[in-house]
């Protein structure tokens, strides 16, 4: 009996391995900075994707219906249908409608790939190498978003205090 039960946790240990390897295979592993081979998490190599519409201030809708969530911002709300337009909420939409809609851009990742609406995370990169993110908060229309930290964390920390001391954009006095 002894040999029977061995070889039934071996077997049932080995199902279980096999699945579990099934699984890792099936679905995507969050992408880890700095690997040379990055993947999109909707399959592309970091190709350049067309912006097809700007959500709000800080999500865009790519080609292929795929939303992006712009890592580390945040605008004012502009259009959660449970809430009024927060101030400047129209503005910072349409700050980033004229800077990317209808624009190539380039994403790269961070530590987290997906938010839990499902919205690819993302740094955003214009065709000239300007990165969304930074400049949204640089013209004032977002803040840096501290509630999770993501690597440029500081930088956007820093912008948000330069646009508040320059008076620019939603900190305009």
């Amino acid at each position: 009996m002894r040999r029977g039960a061995k070889a039934l946790w071996a077997l049932l240990g080995l199902l279980f391995a096999l699945t579990a390897a099934y699984w890792r295979l099936k679905s995507p592993e969050p992408l880890r900075r700095g690997a040379p081979d990055q993947v999109a998490p909707s399959g592309l190599a970091n190709a350049p994707r067309l912006c097809v519409r700007v959500i709000d201030g800080d999500t865009i809708e790519l080609e292929g219906g795929e939303h992006v969530r712009l890592i580390g911002i945040n605008t004012p709300e502009s259009v959660d249908p449970r809430r009024p337009v927060e101030h400047f909420g129209r503005e910072a939409a349409a700050f980033t409608r004229r800077t990317v809609e209808g624009q190539r851009v380039r994403l790269e990742y961070d530590e987290e790939t997906r938010d839990a609406y499902g919205r690819t995370l993302a740094y955003v990169y214009l065709a000239d190498g300007t990165l969304l993110n930074a400049e949204i908060i640089r013209q004032g229309y977002g803040f840096a978003y501290t509630r999770f930290p993501y690597r440029r964390q500081a930088e956007f920390v820093s912008l948000e205090r330069e646009a508040r001391e320059e008076g620019r954009g939603l900190w305009a006095r």
